[in-house]
């Protein structure tokens, strides 16, 4: 266990129990996170919950990639970083965030990507952006494709359920690297959120029975 990890423990007893205290949330399909490997984490984004959501979700240690300026925020910034987080500059090339997105998976860690690159207002999931796909082909690494529902609705003090639903791995041996090759794998990986997304809508719906199996 490195320190991160060790960090990580401590936090999933006190940041992870309070996101469960605020946004309760239940969890489908975490078993299909595989428990050690290289590793790409593709998940949709509605709201500042989402992190701590589904940081707790996750069986793994997860290094998110977060966008510089709330790495500048006093105090959160380095609680940032100390859970593994890494800054990345929005808007333009930016060859260190993409350097050190490569390397966490190459050093067999778990990568956390939000994948659409930053949060969508109309409350459906939105465009996959690259980055997430360029990882996993360069590396020849899995991706899991994560829906989080619920966090669209949730405000402080409404305190509204939220749930997270886990995918297969995919594997995209014998796409190229380059830009055809990420789009292509990116519209996968885009179609998969979307899926896994109406399917917890549905739950919701449903009351989210606690035992349920997300589509494959």
């Amino acid at each position: 266990m490195n320190r991160t990890d060790a960090i990580w423990s401590v936090g999933r007893l006190t940041i992870g129990t309070a996101a469960k205290l605020v946004a309760p949330h239940r969890v489908y399909g975490a078993e299909r996170v595989p428990l050690d490997g290289g590793l790409v984490v593709a998940a949709n984004h509605f709201s500042w919950i989402d992190p701590p959501v589904l940081g707790s979700a996750c069986p793994r240690t997860l290094y998110f990639m977060a966008k510089v300026e709330a790495h500048r925020v006093p105090g959160l910034g380095q609680l940032m970083r100390s859970f593994g987080a890494f800054p990345v500059r929005r808007g333009e090339s930016d060859r260190d965030a993409v350097r050190t997105m490569r390397q966490i998976v190459r050093d067999g860690h778990a990568l956390g990507m939000f994948a659409e690159g930053t949060r969508q207002r109309s409350g459906v999931p939105g465009t996959v952006q690259p980055g997430a796909a360029m990882v996993a082909i360069n590396e020849s690494a899995p991706l899991i494709p994560v829906a989080i529902y619920g966090s669209h609705e949730w405000r402080l003090g409404n305190f509204k359920p939220v749930s997270v639903a886990w995918g297969e791995p995919l594997t995209f041996d014998g796409l190229p690297r380059g830009g055809r090759g990420y789009k292509e794998a990116s519209l996968e990986v885009e179609r998969k959120i979307r899926e896994l997304w109406e399917w917890l809508m549905e739950l919701h719906q449903l009351g989210r029975p606690r035992h349920a199996t997300p589509p494959r």
